[in-house]
């Protein structure tokens, strides 16, 4: 079974919430629930379910769900935006636990336009940490890094906060982690355990404990990691909280099983199947089980071994997490063929093959899907509207002559507007057609021009200007220096030959970009910025659905958009950090060059009748799209484009 088991991200859930089950009385649930049955105040009864949900959450996931259901009607019915908001974030966290991952995504992203709505930076906080973790249990490892980069600056930026900016960092650097990105994993981990010894916050300092056990996990250091996850055990303990600790249990039994110390592996397999199956924490279960399979087989007790491996299987095939189910097949398949079970190794191998195919067509199926109803609701609104139209004609050719008149001269008149709207509208396609072919002349041109000038200056003055320096260096022992002034200016003349060359081939490669013409856009942008000195500017680069071309035109000239934009932002922003995103979908691209420096008074008309600023706006104008500057001064500045495609 290929396990990627990654900590999970809750600690954000627990500063959101305030959970603080500690010295609960027993009869806590029954006093909420006679408290809401003395008040008609819905906002009041909202808030006494969310505490339920809160309590239950360490106790009863299932019933946890339920209160936070009965918690969001009622903040939903008195549309209370704020209660609606966190309820959806209880709701989120509680049927997350559950297994509940797709639902669970839903209600974090209900919670995030609330919060956004409302422009509340704490809500925004807690709502894209909770968006980042569903796709975190998703395994889409790039999009919670952006919703949990998010968090992680919110926290830091706007709300200047040590507890939830180290919170921040923590969920961020257990993406990376998951992303085998140790580096940054270690450094986002040490930064959110400074952060929270500063805040005194143990709960957070238990997170980064685990955190750090899981990196030093990966990377074959289990004492170290061991040592890590003791630190976190003693403190979930402490404060005397079971679902945590069952993480940490589970990972400790991995380490051992890793280490083949199977007796010490069970001990804590155990506890942590126990506390999960206890309180139903159904989403971590299906690794427990399957660890404890993998601890039986090294023992040599191969009944039990098949018995939790198949246990695993039930478990994730329940949770409807096609990932783990995936996994399993695969493991237990494995497990059949070592002990020599071929037939049942056979069964499994096929069910994972079948479930890996069916995963490959899932997203092509859904785009079938989407384009079928698309055409099916434009037939029946097509034929309705024919039959409206029929019924119409009938109803004037039933009033009389003087309705037919009429009729006649609606139809006429009907004709006539539609002859002149086609008319029109084929006019304004010829229109449309020569522009498009005129602006697909002027790219070729200034691509070939480009390409052009990028030959000469590489096979012409490149080559001239290495022959001088080879002829340079050749003559170097044939000269007699009376001085060595006069040596040293000879090699500063031949340092300035080497510069002038190898500024001819940055030059000639900068305005013919091979990486484009090699590989797709994402790529080619990601070649450009890899050269960029992280001592002069850090550039991070996010990319969704660029995975096949697009029309080379479109790429060619965002391309020189991005470039331009980069080129700005090291000339004239003073920045540290550029964060650039291509996201295509159906319908257009967008482009996103956000930096950190000094910005400009975007209201001043003279800026934008410099060149660059004009080149990026004809060139985006050529495309059909948009582009919009949001800046102002020691603000930085955020370039934002959007290009439709023509699927």
């Amino acid at each position: 079974m290929r396990i990627k088991y990654t900590y999970p991200i809750l600690f954000t859930l627990i500063i959101l919430l305030n959970i603080n089950t500690l010295n609960a009385k027993d009869n806590y649930i029954d006093s909420m629930l006679n408290l809401i049955e003395e008040t008609d105040d819905m906002k009041m009864q909202s808030k006494y379910y969310y505490r339920i949900a809160r309590k239950l959450m360490q106790e009863d996931i299932d019933e946890a769900i339920i209160y936070a259901k009965k918690s969001v009607s009622l903040a939903k019915k008195g549309n209370y935006k704020p209660e609606l908001c966190k309820s959806y974030i209880m709701l989120a966290t509680v049927l997350e636990r559950g297994a509940f991952i797709d639902e669970s995504l839903i209600a974090s992203n209900k919670a995030l336009a609330i919060a956004e709505e409302l422009d509340d930076p704490e809500l925004i906080y807690y709502a894209e940490s909770r968006v980042g973790n569903a796709f975190r249990r998703l395994a889409k490892f790039d999009s919670a890094l952006v919703h949990l980069v998010v968090a992680h600056k919110t926290a830091k930026d706007r709300m200047k906060d040590n507890a939830f900016a180290s919170a921040g960092a923590l969920n961020v650097g257990g993406i990376y982690a998951a992303l085998d990105d140790y580096d940054k994993a270690e450094q986002y981990m040490i930064e959110s355990l400074e952060l929270s010894m500063i805040s005194g916050d143990s709960i957070d300092a238990a997170y980064t404990y685990s955190n750090l056990g899981i990196i030093n996990r990966d990377r074959g250091n289990y004492d170290k990691s061991l040592k890590f996850y003791n630190k976190a055990k003693e403190i979930f303990l402490r404060y005397q909280n079971p679902p945590d600790s069952g993480y940490v249990y589970t990972d400790m039994g991995s380490i051992y099983l890793k280490m083949g110390k199977p007796d010490s592996a069970e001990y804590y397999l155990k506890k942590s199947i126990e506390i999960r199956e206890r309180i139903g924490d159904r989403s971590e279960l299906v690794y427990s089980y399957y660890f404890m399979g993998e601890n039986y087989e090294l023992k040599g007790n191969i009944p039990q071994a098949e018995k939790f491996m198949l246990k695993a299987i039930d478990a994730a095939i329940a949770n409807h997490n096609n990932k783990q189910t995936y996994e399993g097949y695969e493991g237990i398949a494995e497990f059949y063929e070592r002990h020599g079970q071929y037939n049942k190794a056979y069964k499994y191998l096929n069910l994972h093959n079948n479930l890996r195919d069916s995963l490959r067509q899932a997203e092509n199926k859904d785009l079938i899907e989407e384009l079928n109803t698309k055409y099916q609701t434009e037939k029946k609104e097509k034929i309705i509207q024919e039959q409206q139209f029929d019924i119409t004609r009938r109803n004037y050719l039933l009033t009389g002559s003087l309705g037919v008149m009429l009729l006649g001269a609606l139809l006429g008149y009907s004709y006539y507007r539609r002859y002149k709207l086609k008319q029109q509208a084929k006019l304004q396609e010829e229109v449309l057609k020569h522009q498009e072919m005129a602006t697909k002349a002027v790219i070729e041109a200034e691509e070939n021009e480009r390409q052009r000038i990028a030959g000469d200056l590489h096979d012409g003055v490149g080559q001239m200007m290495s022959a001088a320096r080879i002829n340079l260096s050749t003559i170097t022992s044939e000269l007699q220096f009376t001085s060595q002034e006069q040596r040293t200016r000879f090699d500063n003349a031949l340092k300035l030959v080497d510069d002038s060359c190898a500024e001819v081939r940055t030059v000639s490669h900068n305005i013919m970009p091979n990486a484009l013409l090699k590989n797709s856009l994402a790529a080619a942008v990601r070649t450009f910025i890899d050269k960029i000195d992280e001592r002069v500017i850090k550039v991070n680069l996010y990319t969704e659905g660029l995975n096949t071309k697009i029309d080379e035109s479109v790429e060619t000239v965002l391309y020189r958009v991005i470039q331009e934009c980069v080129n700005n932002v090291i000339k004239h922003a003073n920045a540290s950090n550029l964060d650039i995103s291509l996201i295509r979908d159906d319908n257009e691209i967008s482009v996103t060059v956000e930096d950190n420096g000094k910005g400009f008074d975007k209201d001043n008309a003279k800026l934008f009748e410099g060149i660059g600023l004009k080149n990026i706006k004809t060139r985006v104008e050529y495309l059909k799209g948009n582009v919009e500057w949001d800046s102002a001064i020691g603000r930085g500045t955020v370039v934002s484009i959007n290009v439709p495609l023509n699927n």
